[in-house]
């Protein structure tokens, strides 16, 4: 006979909720064991059905399932006589409580957590924020702080450009992106994020400023202090992937220095995020790549500061002023926060965190127009 696979399920109960026939101090339970236990305590599928409060066909009609699905007899089906167990449904039964018995511990642990994981959604102090975002470390460490403050971040890391997209699509709340501290109103990320975010519609809130740069190994041992020395003989690269802000970055600044990304060895090589490039760089694939100089910390490698930029995180208007993201601003201006961001390498708190932004005003883009005669 083959093996059976076992699914585990969960289920919901009111705290005043009837005894039932089997050990309640059991969290794991089965309805077909509750059913073969009510049969052998009565001696009746009607009087297992009273136990149970279900309706005779119901547990009748069950019983007759699982035997099909077991391919095995499960009762005694005896005209006249008191309805019993085979032995197949006997052996059920003890190889549950060996089962019940052995991981008793382990079942109670795992009922408590998911109890406790549970209880957020019950909880009317707790709240929920769906954001995606590109990949910062910063936020990180925000989740896990948040989750202190009753704030639970479900976060989702993809690019900028992705998590801006899934913003105006409704999957999420907020989304996070970055850009250059003084932007280019002409620039490649300046033309890639306008269409995307509309003045009126989407508010920003201030996160975090943090460097840029080249994150190289250990001692900088092939001296790389620029763009321009990537492109010599026998230095690897690895880049990030398309869509994202930092490859945005990294071919803005190509093309302001008219580097060709041919010239840089490795440019089509890609990795999602700043720690992927650098365990990359961290285990000798490659010599250079563009990130934050938290994640060339955490690898142990060297960093080259090349700009400053601003990590935005950007919502709808309609939804700044609902108690998740208000909950989330405050938390971005404690005293709690800033502590934890000063211990990032690599990251300056800004002074407008957790504070309502104008588009207009930090990315002046918006606000670059081509003036038009007077009438």
């Amino acid at each position: 006979m083959p093996v059976q696979h076992i699914n585990l399920s969960y289920s919901w109960t009111p705290h005043q909720a009837q005894a039932e026939p089997r050990d309640q101090t059991s969290p794991l339970r089965n309805p077909l064991m509750d059913m073969l236990q009510a049969v052998r305590a009565t001696g009746s599928i009607a009087g297992a059905a009273r136990v149970l409060q279900l309706s005779y066909r119901h547990v009748w009609g069950e019983l007759k399932r699982w035997e099909q699905v077991l391919a095995q007899p499960l009762i005694v089906w005896e005209k006249g006589q008191a309805a019993r167990l085979t032995e197949f449904a006997d052996k059920l039964l003890w190889a549950e409580r060996q089962a019940q018995a052995r991981l008793a511990p382990q079942i109670s642990a795992l009922q408590a957590e998911l109890e406790k994981t549970f209880a957020v959604a019950f909880d009317p102090a707790s709240h929920l924020l769906t954001v995606y975002a590109s990949h910062d470390d910063a936020l990180v460490k925000l989740r896990e702080h948040s989750a202190r403050q009753s704030l639970h971040l479900d976060m989702r890391f993809c690019g900028s450009v992705d998590a801006i997209r899934a913003l105006n699509e409704g999957r999420c709340v907020l989304a996070g992106f970055h850009a250059p501290s003084q932007p280019d109103a002409h620039s490649l990320v300046a033309r890639t994020y306008k269409p995307l975010l509309k003045t009126g519609l989407h508010k920003l809130i201030g996160f975090a400023s943090r460097q840029q740069g080249l994150m190289v190994a250990k001692g900088n041992p092939k001296q790389l202090k620029s763009l321009h020395d990537l492109t010599r003989a026998g230095v690897r690269f690895v880049n990030r992937s398309p869509g994202t802000g930092t490859r945005l970055l990294l071919d803005q600044w190509l093309k302001q220095a008219s580097i060709a990304s041919g010239s840089l060895m490795g440019y089509g090589q890609e990795e999602p995020s700043h720690a992927a490039v650098a365990a990359c760089i961290g285990s000798g694939q490659a010599d250079a790549g563009l990130g934050i100089e938290s994640a060339a910390a955490l690898q142990g490698l060297d960093f080259v500061p090349l700009a400053t930029e601003d990590y935005w995180l950007v919502g709808l208007k309609s939804a700044v002023n609902s108690p998740a993201v208000q909950l989330l601003m405050e938390t971005l201006q404690s005293s709690g926060w800033a502590t934890q961001m000063n211990a990032l390498a690599g990251y300056t708190i800004s002074p407008a965190s957790g504070q309502i932004q104008s588009l207009k005003q930090r990315l002046p883009w918006w606000a670059h127009r081509t003036h038009k005669p007077s009438p």
